[in-house]
């Protein structure tokens, strides 16, 4: 017998949302039902932005420098940067050079925060929307450009046609995840609720630990005299 010569499926957030509630034996039966799994599913995934890094939310973005403006706004989506560097000119010409992370501590003993040149340090305001502060103060001695790796928020459920802003490999655990959070709040789940919430765990950890960078490491021992 062939094969189907497809490897395509996916849920949409109607199927998703039958799927959990079914894992908690429950129908879904009107409008209600459909709003208020949505939510747990929204609430979901604000969850998965505290438990680590979601690889397929990684995004390269750029900021052109501004001479005299040190603070820069990053985006009400942004979670956190995980890499930075200031880029000067353009082009073939362009180089790309290290800038460092520093804590507000640390800013706020810098003495001549206005002093004004290369960009060597940045200081990231986790804000409702996240800023981030240069010192020295960008020069307009030449075109400076932040670029930078940042963690963004997963997209948001949306309506009933909507696919998940997620890899497959992570299905399981988000209809774990839902079907658990839908039981919290279902009295007649509460039987299955630690089943329910041992399955999600488990998922979640799997699909955690294949969401890794696996690029080869190398270990290169050192002799001290």
């Amino acid at each position: 017998m062939a094969t189907s010569g497809t490897a395509a499926f996916n849920l949409d957030l109607q199927e998703l949302i039958e799927e959990a509630g079914e894992r908690c034996g429950y129908e879904i039966r009107n409008g209600y039902d459909f709003r208020t799994a949505r939510r747990s599913l929204n609430i979901l995934f604000m969850d998965w932005a505290n438990r680590g890094l979601n690889m397929w939310t990684f995004e390269q973005l750029s900021i052109p420098l501004v001479a005299g403006t040190d603070t820069y706004a990053l985006g009400v989506d942004t979670v956190d940067v995980l890499d930075a560097v200031i880029r000067t000119g353009t082009g073939s010409s362009q180089s790309d050079l290290t800038i460092s992370r520093i804590p507000l501590p640390t800013y706020q003993s810098i003495p001549a925060k206005n002093s004004q040149g290369r960009p060597i340090q940045m200081f990231i305001k986790r804000f409702v929307t996240p800023e981030v502060t240069f010192w020295p103060t960008p020069d307009a001695s030449t075109p400076y450009t932040f670029v930078y790796w940042r963690l963004r928020r997963i997209q948001d459920a949306g309506d009933g046609v909507n696919d998940q802003d997620i890899p497959f490999r992570f299905m399981p655990a988000l209809v774990a995840g839902l079907a658990y959070y839908m039981a919290l709040k279902l009295p007649g789940a509460l039987p299955r609720l630690a089943e329910l919430k041992m399955q999600y765990d488990e998922s979640m950890q799997m699909a955690m630990d294949e969401d890794r960078d696996k690029s080869p490491l190398r270990w290169v021992p050192r002799v001290y005299r």
